[in-house]
């Protein structure tokens, strides 16, 4: 075995802790870099939140974190509950040099998993046009546009949508 395979079995998820949010953001900041030049400022900035502001919003929304003991936070997701049979996910980001083996996939799929807990049968997020990426991840994984576009500080904001099995808890 390789050591990056090593470090993959060595991937917990589990749910955040107040003493993550350095991590978090820190995940954030590495998974968004790349696509900032196509975020007006007040966008990344919200996308990217500083510890403060992270440690503010995740007291209003579950977070799951994906962690490897040697390496830190390497992915995260959150999510919560919105309305009547409702869930919102927000904020998933994978570390660069942990993208494309698995993790986003478990992050998303114990988000959901929670979100059933909670008795959700259906699942938002919100996405914008430089996330192909994201997009096609989302699409593969039983998401599709909803048709709702927002205004994100300047941005057009794409709504997906899934329907959740509550026989897949």
């Amino acid at each position: 075995m390789n050591e990056k395979q090593e470090r993959l079995d060595e991937i917990s998820v589990r749910h955040g802790k107040d003493d993550d949010v350095a991590g978090i953001v820190a995940c954030l900041e590495a998974a968004f870099e790349p696509y900032r030049s196509f975020y007006t400022e007040d966008a990344f900035n919200d996308t990217v939140p500083t510890v403060q502001d992270t440690g503010r919003r995740f007291r209003d929304m579950k977070v799951i974190v994906a962690e490897i003991e040697s390496a830190g936070i390497i992915g995260t997701i959150a999510y919560k509950v919105v309305g009547q049979g409702e869930g919102h996910l927000r904020s998933m980001a994978v570390a660069p040099e942990f993208q494309g083996r698995g993790i986003a996939e478990r992050l998303l799929s114990a988000a959901e998993r929670e979100l059933r807990k909670a008795g959700c049968s259906r699942v938002t997020l919100d996405t914008t046009r430089p996330l192909k990426k994201a997009m096609r991840f989302y699409e593969r994984h039983g998401y599709k546009l909803s048709g709702a576009v927002g205004d994100f500080f300047g941005m057009p904001l794409f709504e997906y949508e899934k329907a959740l099995d509550a026989a897949a808890v």
